[in-house]
C-alpha cells in the first residue's frame, strides 16, 4: 500500500473520530448549557499546551530534516570522492588506470542497482559493497608510482578513497531511524492530548467549528507523517536517492 494512501486514510480517520466524538458529545449537552461559562484559565491552559506541542513538533521536524540532509550529503561526498579517483588516475599508465576505473565502476554500479534496494527494504548496507570498496582501495594502494609526477597524485588518490569509505560508513549510520521510541511516545501522546483539549472548549455543531476541528486534527496527523517519513532517509516515501552517483557516472 502506498505511503501517501496510508497518510490519506490516517488523516480521514482522525477527522472522522474527532467529528464523531464532537457530535456525540454535543447530543449529551443540555439545552441550558452555556459555552461562555468556560473558565478563562482553561482557555489559557489549552493555548499553552498547543504552543508547547507545536514547539516540540517543530523541533522533531527540524531534527529529522537535518538528519536527512546529512544522509544526502554523505551520498554526494561518496560519489564525488569516487569520481575524483576515476578522473585523477589519468596520470597512471593505461593498465593501472583502466583497472582502477573498472573497480570504481563496479562499485558504483553495485551500489546503485543492488545495494540501494537492500537499504530501502532491509535498512542496511551489504557486505558485498564493502568488499568492492576494499577492492578499490587495494587497486589504488598497491600501485607503485614510477616517477615524481605519479607520486604527487598518489597520496591525493589515497585521500579520496579514504573520503569515499568514510562517506560510505556515514551512509550506513544514516539508515537507521533518528528518533528513539520514547520521542515517538511523546509526540503521539502530545498529539492525542492536544486534539483532546479541543473538546474542553465546548465547540458546537456549527459547520465552521466542525471544519476547524477536523482541519486541525488533519494537520497534526500530516505533520506526524512528515516526521515519520523523514526519520528514515533511505527507506520511506520521500527518501534520499542515488542521483549523485548516476549524475557523476552516467555511463553506468
Amino acid at each position: 500500500m502506498s505511503e501517501w494512501l496510508v497518510l490519506t486514510i490516517a488523516m480521514a480517520a482522525v477527522c472522522a473520530v474527532v467529528l464523531t466524538i464532537t457530535v456525540l458529545r454535543q447530543r449529551r449537552i443540555g439545552e441550558d448549557d452555556d459555552p461562555s461559562e468556560t473558565p478563562d484559565v482553561i482557555e489559557y491552559m489549552v493555548m499553552m499546551v498547543g504552543v508547547v506541542y507545536a514547539i516540540v513538533l517543530g523541533l522533531a521536524i527540524a531534527g529529522v530534516w537535518e538528519a536527512r540532509g546529512a544522509a544526502e550529503d554523505s551520498v554526494r561526498a561518496e560519489a564525488q570522492a569516487l569520481h575524483e579517483v576515476s578522473e585523477r588516475v589519468r596520470v597512471y599508465p593505461e593498465g593501472a588506470r583502466e583497472r582502477i576505473r573498472a573497480d570504481v565502476d563496479a562499485y558504483v554500479s553495485y551500489v546503485v542497482h543492488k545495494e540501494w534496494p537492500v537499504m530501502a527494504e532491509q535498512g542496511q548496507i551489504t557486505d558485498r559493497g564493502g568488499e568492492l570498496m576494499d577492492k578499490v582501495r587495494a587497486s589504488v594502494t598497491d600501485y607503485r608510482p614510477r616517477d615524481d609526477y605519479e607520486s604527487q597524485s598518489y597520496q591525493p588518490l589515497l585521500d579520496q578513497v579514504a573520503a569515499a569509505d568514510s562517506a560510505r560508513n556515514t551512509r550506513a549510520d544514516s539508515i537507521e531511524p533518528t528518533l528513539p521510541p520514547v520521542v515517538w511516545f511523546g509526540l503521539i501522546t502530545g498529539a492525542a492530548i492536544t486534539i483532546g483539549l479541543i473538546f474542553t472548549l465546548q465547540i458546537r455543531r456549527s459547520g465552521r467549528e466542525l471544519l476547524l476541528a477536523a482541519l486541525f486534527s488533519a494537520l497534526i496527523a500530516f505533520l506526524l507523517f512528515l516526521v515519520w517519513d523523514f526519520d528514515a532517509p533511505f527507506s520511506r516515501g520521500i527518501s534520499a536517492s542515488a542521483e549523485p552517483f548516476t549524475d557523476l557516472f552516467p555511463r553506468l
